[in-house]
């Protein structure tokens, strides 16, 4: 059954991560970039091996984000972010090709302790089975 495994954050946290703190999110220096990033190339090493990996991204901040809608005349209205109303946003994910939901939950259990600095605020990784890839509810 294929999955999406998700992983949240905020405008804040991206910030942090280009070395500027915040009142939720401390600042990450080049050691900590390194260390997240050594660990998310494992995992996805790992997965390619064992050939569960459909495909996996990292997203750019939320204030690269654009919200296409419709107005009351079925035009488009475009709105660029980011949006002080939004709290988490989708900041990366994976599709994973898993045996069974205990194996793919084992895999969000990893991504979880993806090392960060002290004091960085804690996500849960979401798990979502893709319709039409198995046992669809």
């Amino acid at each position: 059954m294929k999955y999406l495994v998700m992983v949240q954050g905020t405008q804040a946290d991206y910030e942090a991560m280009a070395g500027k703190s915040s009142a939720s999110s401390p600042a990450w220096d080049e050691k900590d970039m390194q260390a997240m990033f050594a660990f998310m190339q494992k995992i996805n090493d790992d997965l390619a091996e064992s050939g569960e990996l459909v495909d996996g991204q990292g997203l750019t901040a939320p204030a690269q984000t654009r919200h296409v809608s419709l107005d009351g005349e079925g035009r488009p209205v475009i709105t660029d972010g980011p949006y002080g109303e939004t709290k988490e946003v989708l900041a990366g994910y994976w599709v994973l090709d898993c045996a069974s939901l205990e194996r793919v939950t084992e895999i969000a259990a990893l991504v979880a302790r993806c090392p960060q600095p002290e004091g960085a605020p804690e996500y849960p990784v979401v798990i979502r089975p893709l319709a039409g890839s198995g046992d669809d509810v």
